[in-house]
């Protein structure tokens, strides 16, 4: 028999072997003025022990004690434990058409959430990144600090890497350098798989470098253009360019021997290529230690403790062992004051089965006079859930500002079902801030999109209400011009009532006039002719002359913007090595860019 915590045995026994030492040899009060024949003639014989007996029994219930405390262990040999893991190398598309957004708020965003998801559901496993387009860059090297890869994820976009293109060569060529001592390697790529249709060559070079391939298709067949950030679309030959997903990338990880999925809203595609990878991929064997096994025997020293506790309090007078039932009974009832009834479980039990059932009322219920009572934040949280199932979202949000949370995550939980709840009952602003705050306490993908989603619902609700007081002044401003319109018309109805009975007054006058009054009024008149038409053919030489200036620029703006293919490629490498990113390229030849090179 050995200890495993001999240190209690060397520190506590001694202080308490001095102690009791010292009580053992005290002599009782009343023997300092009575002998002993004559406390014994004076004493009732009372089935209690003496007051030594008892301190003994209690220096011995001390031992016991100190021995459990030392854990006494028979040894029966020892056991080696080996950790193992399945080396995962996640390669990220960054190039400009995971820009598109037939995913959900963008491919890149949708790829690097379910990079995200794999970190947390891999947790035993090394997880390295690397980001390409027509290069590849090493983000991260394999490694179990999950928080600093996420971290390193989060911050790749599209501006990360310059050139354009997704050349998937590169992929595997830069994960063939990064464990160039391995065997067997494992590469998970997040892509929409680019616009090869023949992927032979790099199917060649993953089989003979050993590499087992598994793709994540990040793309819809239907496809979408590809928006850039000042909200125009990328063009090829002058025509908008949809994006669609290249399911040929499929051959690439079906011929590798390892697997295709396309991906889905929900997070089962992830926890399903997890256990592709477990079950295709090889673990390798990162540490073995060995574990010395024993048989515990700290229960033997505690059991004897408790029975000698038993003895030695069962020894008290009558009066003592009433007023220690008493005040037993009272510690009972205040704990029920404070925690609730005793058989409270089966309430709960019951709130249970009904949350399950369906009957969210009843639960609902059960769990408000359970946290009425016990004032216990899970069962505000509880009731909350019941009510926003119910769809009383009123009563769920007062339920879930109640439920105060010591343990972070569950606080976090709290807060974004507050949100849900906020969000269902119209108020988006406060829905907002709830998301906000969990996100503060943790980083969960659930709540990160409701963020996303009531943010832009919220966006395009103030943009209604602009669109709206926008038309409301428009019809306004008709209807102002209609009326002016009409008073316009009056006043011309009435002028020319005037003119009428003018015209009537002066109709004898005008008879009388003399042909050569006529022929001045028609030299008049065609003398204004004359000068309307010479009007018009000067303003028609201003528009000529002015849409002539404005093609000329059109034409100036052109060639300012052109640039060769000689200049783009060193105005790259110059940014490449100005540029201080975390990203590192490990292919050692620039890649050729073609004549037909399409833009994303």
């Amino acid at each position: 028999m050995s200890f495993l915590h001999p240190e209690f045995l060397y520190y506590m026994l001694p202080p308490l072997l001095i102690l009791f030492a010292l009580l053992l040899t005290q002599k009782e009060r009343h023997e300092e003025f009575f002998s002993q024949e004559m406390m014994q003639k004076l004493r009732v014989h009372a089935n209690t022990l003496t007051l030594k007996t008892r301190n003994a029994l209690f220096f011995l219930i001390g031992v016991f004690i100190i021995i459990a405390l030392s854990q006494p262990v028979i040894k029966e040999g020892s056991v080696e434990i080996k950790a193992k893991s399945a080396d995962v190398m996640v390669a990220l598309d960054i190039s400009d058409s995971m820009l598109a957004q037939d995913v959900y708020p963008n491919r890149l965003e949708a790829a690097k959430r379910k990079a995200l998801s794999l970190l947390q559901e891999a947790k035993d496993e090394r997880i390295g990144i690397v980001a390409f387009a027509k290069n590849s860059y090493l983000v991260s090297p394999l490694s179990f600090d999950k928080a600093s890869v996420s971290f390193l994820l989060q911050q790749l976009d599209t501006t990360s890497i310059t050139e354009k293109g997704s050349d998937f060569l590169s992929v595997i060529e830069t994960v063939q350098k990064i464990q160039k001592d391995e065997s067997k390697k494992t590469l998970l790529i997040l892509s929409d798989g680019g616009d090869k249709s023949d992927f032979s060559s790099e199917i060649a070079l993953a089989k003979k470098s050993g590499i087992t391939v598994f793709i994540l298709g990040i793309a819809t067949k239907q496809g979408a253009p590809i928006k850039r950030d000042d909200g125009t679309f990328i063009k090829y030959n002058d025509e908008i360019i949809i994006s669609k997903l290249n399911e040929n990338i499929a051959s690439l990880a079906t011929k590798t021997g390892g697997v295709y999925i396309e991906a889905t809203t929900s997070q089962e595609d992830i926890k399903r290529m997890i256990q592709e990878i477990g079950r295709v991929g090889e673990k390798k064997e990162l540490k073995a230690q060995e574990i010395q096994k024993s048989k515990p025997l700290f229960y033997y020293p505690l059991s004897l403790a408790l029975l000698l506790l038993l003895i030695a309090t069962s020894s008290f007078g009558k009066r003592r062992s009433s007023h220690m039932s008493i005040l037993f009974l009272l510690a009972l009832f205040s704990y029920q004051d404070i925690e609730a009834g005793v058989l409270d479980f089966l309430d709960l039990k019951k709130a249970k089965d009904s949350y399950e059932s369906g009957n969210y009322e009843e639960s609902a219920k059960l769990y408000a006079e359970h946290a009425k009572m016990s004032k216990n934040p899970q069962s505000y949280y509880n009731s909350a859930n019941a009510y926003y199932k119910e769809k009383k979202y009123k009563e769920a949000i007062e339920a879930y500002k109640k439920a105060t949370f010591e343990d972070e995550l569950q606080r976090a939980k709290n807060l974004s079902n507050l949100g849900n709840a906020y969000a269902k009952d119209g108020d988006l602003q406060k829905a907002i801030d709830s998301y906000k705050e969990s996100l503060k306490i943790e980083d969960d993908i659930e709540t990160k999109e409701n963020l996303d989603a009531v943010e832009k619902f919220l966006k395009e609700q103030e943009q209604k209400k602009e669109d709206n007081k926008a038309q409301g002044k428009d019809k306004k401003d008709d209807k102002d011009k209609e009326d002016k319109q009409k008073q316009n018309n009056d006043q011309k109805d009435k002028n020319n009532e005037q003119n009428k009975e003018e015209k009537k007054d002066n109709k004898e006058s005008s008879n009388k006039e003399n042909a050569s009054d006529k022929e001045q009024k028609e030299d008049d008149k065609k003398a204004k002719e004359q000068k309307e038409k010479e009007a018009k053919t000067s303003e028609s030489k201003d528009d000529k002359k002015d849409t002539k200036q404005e093609k000329s620029a059109q034409v100036s703006d052109k060639k300012e913007d052109t640039m060769s293919d000689a200049e783009e490629k060193k105005w790259i490498n110059h940014l490449k090595q100005n540029s201080s990113s975390y990203l590192y390229r490990l292919s050692d030849d620039e890649k050729k860019i073609s004549k037909d090179e399409k833009p994303w």
